[in-house]
């Protein structure tokens, strides 16, 4: 499997996850607070999004080329950054991302994994798994 640097536009934080992917999404036809959010959120430019919108939004696999890079520039300031759950929730959601994702993007693994590997001990006390980002590891060495 060939590995490719993504390449972003220079201003694609100032843009939605509707511009970036081109792709506008059909109002959910059911009552469901998260699909709604998710929905509101794609039309966010990214530069406004929270700790709290990155988890929502990665954790449903949403976006994720756009939004792992600002969830790890995130987690680079602060390991615990806290959305509305606890300390650490968006770094639990991001190592749960589907292996799929790592294996294609292999620079964003690496720079999540330079980010936990002086602090497994400390994610293992604090109940943050990282059996699922591990399980690809040997994929991208």
């Amino acid at each position: 499997m060939t590995h490719t640097k993504i390449k972003l536009e220079h201003n694609w934080r100032q843009k939605t996850l509707q511009n970036l992917e081109k792709d506008i999404w059909d109002k959910p036809d059911f009552e469901s607070h998260l699909a709604k959010r998710c929905y509101d959120l794609r039309k966010v430019t990214l530069n406004k999004f929270s700790v709290e919108d990155l988890r929502i939004m990665i954790g449903q696999q949403i976006g994720l080329k756009y939004l792992v890079p600002l969830a790890i520039e995130t987690l680079t300031k602060d390991i615990f950054s806290e959305g509305d759950l606890y300390p650490g929730d968006l770094l639990k959601t991001l190592l749960l991302v589907d292996t799929n994702f790592w294996q294609v993007h292999k620079e964003y693994w690496k720079q999540l994994d330079d980010l936990i590997k002086d602090r497994r001990q400390e994610l293992i006390k604090t109940k943050i798994s990282t059996d699922k980002f591990d399980s690809s590891l040997d994929n991208n060495k």
